[in-house]
């Protein structure tokens, strides 16, 4: 199984999204500054994630919700909630 995932920044609200067979490591390693890019942002709260049964299909949800359709789909329907 493979999970697109969103997670958002305590600190400033900012969206981060990712590409997991984890989720749950991969939320620890972005708390746990093991991650260059969310490093800065942390504490990182899991918005909510997807899953998956093949890595392409995953990898096409991930590129549509980095685009810029995806990032208002995320805003309007996951700002300030945790998973869901």
């Amino acid at each position: 199984m493979f999970f697109v995932y969103v997670i958002r920044s305590e600190i400033d609200e900012r969206f981060y999204v990712g590409l997991t067979e984890d989720v749950e490591r991969r939320l620890k390693e972005h708390n746990s500054k093991k991650t260059k890019s969310t490093k800065g942002y942390i504490p990182w709260k899991l918005c909510f994630f997807e899953t998956f049964k093949t890595r392409i299909e995953a990898r096409k949800r991930e590129i549509y919700l980095k685009s810029g359709v995806g990032k208002e789909y995320i805003k309007q329907n996951w700002s300030g909630s945790s998973v869901g």
